[in-house]
Parts: structure tokens; sequence; C-alpha cells
């Protein structure tokens, strides 16, 4: 099933999207928590992932790119901040240079949370970002993040059904 929900709060800063996957907690935590895996299904399709650093432990650094049809390198930083495994985790997701990993000056951060909760069809995973201002908010907006996000969240249960 996946996305069932996106909802965006200008008054909040907030991007909520909620998806449902026919697998159970544990393994849907599996697939965050291993690298290989992850990228599989992080990035819309068209924009493979991969990640060069990743690790679910408070203080860690993950690192990765995307790379667009042309060859375009979009580089990622998701400094790790409370882990609850296999319940979730949170981060502040920024933007970042695919060669240096230098944090992108003038673009948004935000404070991830990804939550996972058990349910009688599997997992129900929460994901909500917040900004720091509305200004950051529509920035990402502009750049397409609801749908590049729904459209790699939907790439799950395809991958944990295989």
């Amino acid at each position: 099933m996946a996305v069932i929900d996106v909802t965006t709060d200008t008054d909040a800063r907030t991007i909520t999207i909620i998806a449902e996957f026919a697998a159970p907690v544990e393994r849907v935590w599996e697939l965050y928590a291993d690298p290989r895996q992850l990228e599989q299904v992080f990035g819309p399709p068209g924009y493979p992932a991969t990640f060069v650093e990743h690790e679910l432990r408070p203080g860690s650094t993950s690192r990765y790119y995307m790379t667009g049809p042309e060859g375009n390198r979009f580089g990622g930083l998701w400094e790790i901040r409370e882990v609850e495994g296999p319940r979730g985790f949170s981060f502040d997701d920024r933007f970042a240079d695919a060669q240096t990993w230098e944090a992108a000056d003038g673009l948004p951060v935000s404070r991830s949370t990804y939550g996972f909760e058990a349910t009688e069809a599997g997992t129900r995973a929460t994901y909500v970002s917040v900004y720091d201002s509305a200004e950051g908010l529509q920035q990402v907006l502009d750049m397409g993040v609801e749908e590049g996000a729904t459209e790699s969240i939907n790439q799950i249960d395809g991958f944990l059904a295989a």
C-alpha cells in the first residue's frame, strides 16, 4: 500500500508522510539500518542513491548522494540524533556537496523523525520533517520534495516483497 497520506503544514513548517508496509517493523528497520538495502529504495526512480557512509548510531553522520539521469550527483548528510531501533530514529537532514561533504550553504535543513509502529497488516511508518523557517519549507516544496519522497517510499513494499 505504501504512502497513504501526505500533509504539509506551513504554520508548523512540517511535512508529514504516513505509509503502510506489508512487512513487520523489524524488517522495515533492517531496510533503514542497512545501507545496501536503503540504496535500493532511497531516492525517487531515476535518482538512485549511494550511501558512502551509514550507521544508525547517535552522533554518527550518514553521507549519501543521488545520481540524476544526466549523471549529476546531489549530496546529502544525515546527522543522527536519536536511535530507538526498531521503533525509529531522528536526524538532521542537510544538503551537501557530493564530493567534499561540506553542508550546502543557503539550502534548508530539516529535523526529521522516522517512526515505525506494528499494525495487523505489518508496519505503519510516520515520516516527519520540521524546517527552520517557512521559507525553507517552501524552498524544498518548490524542489519537489513531497513528490520525490512519496515516489521513494512507494518503492519499499516492492523491495521488501522481493
